[in-house]
This record gives C-alpha cells, sequence and structure tokens, in this order.
C-alpha cells in the first residue's frame, strides 16, 4: 500500500469534460503543488453522494486557504457516471472527478477493494494530501467506516 511520504506513480485516470475524454496521469497531474485525492466506493452511492462528495464541495474554499489547489474524487467508475454523477449533485467545477474505470490504478496505489457480487473491485474510502507529487498525509477508513477521509477531518490535520 501506498504510505505517507512515497512519491505517488504514475497511471491512467479519465474524465469526461466538454471537449471529450481527457485523460491523465496523477504523477504529471499532482506534480506540483497541494492537492487532495480522495476516493469513494461508487458514484451514486449514499454516503459518497450525501456526505463524502458534498461535503469536498462545502470546504473547497477553506482547503484553497490552506494551499490546496485541486480536490479530485477518484472511483471506480468510467468517466461517464462521473460525470453524471458530479451533475447531478450540482457540483460545479469545485472537484474533479476522476475515473478509475477497472480499478487498476486503485490496485497500484494498494486502496483497491474486492467487494465481491456488490460491486466487484472499488476503491476503499480514503484521503490523500499531495504536495510535489508527495504523499504528504494519507488518511485509509476502515470498511464500513467513513471518519478520517471526510473533508471536515482533512482539512484538520492541514490547519
Amino acid at each position: 500500500m501506498i504510505n505517507e511520504n512515497d512519491q505517488l506513480p504514475s497511471g491512467t485516470l479519465t474524465s469526461k469534460g466538454e471537449l471529450g475524454i481527457q485523460h491523465y496521469d496523477p504523477k504529471e497531474l499532482f506534480a506540483k503543488g497541494r492537492h487532495i485525492v480522495f476516493a469513494v466506493p461508487g458514484a451514486f452511492t449514499p454516503t459518497c453522494s450525501e456526505k463524502h462528495l458534498p461535503g469536498y464541495v462545502d470546504l473547497a474554499e477553506e482547503l484553497a486557504t490552506k494551499g490546496v489547489q485541486s480536490i479530485n474524487c477518484l472511483a471506480v467508475n468510467d468517466a461517464f457516471v462521473m460525470r453524471a454523477w458530479g451533475e447531478s449533485l450540482g457540483i460545479g467545477d469545485k472537484v474533479r472527478l476522476l475515473s478509475d474505470g477497472n480499478g487498476e490504478y486503485s490496485e497500484k496505489l494498494g486502496l483497491a477493494s474486492d467487494t465481491g457480487a456488490f460491486g466487484g473491485i472499488r476503491s476503499k474510502r480514503y484521503a490523500m494530501v499531495i504536495e510535489d507529487g508527495i504523499v504528504e498525509h494519507l488518511f485509509v477508513e476502515d470498511d464500513k467506516q467513513f471518519d478520517v477521509s471526510k473533508a471536515e477531518y482533512v482539512l484538520e490535520q492541514l490547519s
């Protein structure tokens, strides 16, 4: 599993933008500055839709005062689902929604979870603060928990 003080590895994540599918290498995307990546088990799921993503949208400005340049939500869903999810919640451009379509990047980080018949390979619920490509903070939830990856907790750690 990736740890604090590790360099973020290369990989491929996507998003659906106005110009079509965009491809990102997280190692390059987060190479400069301070960024937050938080992961959810799935778009449109209750805790993810009602609390996790909205928390980061609500606290985006406060996180920016702590030097956070971008907030990014990762899920093992396709880019079309991620875009539809963001539109359904009206998040605007406060959080970039990143698709790890087949879970390959989550597995590379050691943060994948096999949920079996429920949904197959998904991401564990976590949040990480990345500074110049290095994992500064990593907060991984225990199964069925929602405490240390929420926006409020991350903001407290940056204060």
